[in-house]
Order: structure tokens, then sequence, then C-alpha cells
């Protein structure tokens, strides 16, 4: 349990942390080195690779247009696809890109002949009755 006491004539916070080794309390001895355990492990983690796979994963989440429905699994599948190299990434992005506008293009396309079929229809039909 995390528990913050403030004093008013200080700027300061302190953060007491329950600890099973200090009774609840911990000292300044184990707050420091709990803070180079943590810093070791951080620099362990970016030597890696991992800070940096994590944080391209979550820029791409971040970076989608739609939230997906599963943001865990999301990270999954990014996470497997994190070998890929950059150059192919872009190419994977850049190709995306491309597939949405030709989408849009198909879409409008599709919209358009559907509004000439229904012209034709209709002339055909008030034809079909003047005869």
């Amino acid at each position: 349990m995390n528990v913050v006491e403030k004093e008013p004539n200080r700027k300061w916070t302190i953060v007491l942390l329950r600890d099973r080794n200090s009774g609840g309390r911990q000292t300044p001895e184990t707050l420091k080195a709990s803070d180079t355990r943590r810093e070791q492990f951080r620099r362990y983690l970016e030597k890696a690779g991992v800070v940096d796979s994590l944080t391209r994963v979550l820029v791409a989440l971040y970076e989608q247009p739609e939230r997906p429905n599963n943001a865990l699994e999301f990270v999954k599948q990014h996470l497997d696809a994190a070998g890929l190299t950059l150059t192919d990434t872009e190419h994977l992005q850049q190709e995306v890109t491309d597939l949405r506008q030709r989408c849009a293009r198909l879409t409008e396309e599709n919209r358009d002949l559907k509004t000439r079929l229904q012209r034709y229809e209709l002339e055909s039909e008030g034809g079909a009755t003047a005869e």
C-alpha cells in the first residue's frame, strides 16, 4: 500500500512504500537500493531492445485511426512483428496508405457507377412506358 505524507512547511513529498523486510516502512537506504535495482533493470531492458520495441508498438497503437477492440491482442501481434526491419515496416506502412487511397477511389467509382446505373434504369423505364 502506498502512503504519501506531506509536511505543510516543506516543498517535498515523502513516499513510503510497504516493504516485507522493513516492517512496512522503507528507510532511505532501502529506497536507494530499490532505486539502484530499478535503474539496473531499466538499463537491462534498454540494452536488450525491450524499451524500443514496446515504444514502437505503443506508438503504432496510438497512431491507429480507429482503436482496436482488443489492445492487448494488437500489442501481441505487433511485438511478434518486431523482428521486421525499419525498411520492411516503412514499406508496409506505405502499402497500407496506398491501399487505403485505392479503396477510397474504388468506393467513389462504385458510387458513381451505381448512380449512372440508376439513371439508365429510370430512363429505360420511362422510355418503355412512353411506347
